[in-house]
């Protein structure tokens, strides 16, 4: 009996494979092997990315709340405190857009807790 292959779906993973390499250089666009192993290092990549753009966001947020908080004369973990023990619950994201934006406001703030 002769040996039957599937080169329809062989040719269909491949497709979608080179598809997701578009874009690279040199035989990672277009050698099967070199083309495999760069989009799966890739997808590594960008999973752990996902999970490290969240640390990084969260940081840039502290960081901006820090150099507003230090105009007023205070410093980034005193404030902190003070927030949470007056009941104010505004999340790092809203305070450091509000620090970045609307200056005049979270003087205010700064303020209310002192």
């Amino acid at each position: 009996m002769p040996r039957s292959r599937n080169n329809v779906a062989a040719k269909n993973r491949k497709k979608k494979i080179f598809k997701l390499a578009k874009g690279y250089f040199g035989r990672r666009k277009n050698v099967w092997t070199v083309t495999k192993n760069a989009v799966e290092k890739a997808l590594q990549y960008s999973y752990i990315h996902r999970k490290t753009k969240k640390r990084e966001i969260r940081s840039l947020w502290i960081q901006r709340i820090n150099a507003a908080v230090r105009v007023g004369g205070i410093s980034y973990s005193d404030f902190m405190d003070k927030l949470k023990k007056s009941n104010i619950t505004l999340n790092r994201k809203v305070l450091a857009d509000i620090a970045m934006n609307d200056p005049e406001s979270f003087k205010k703030i700064i303020k209310t807790i002192s």
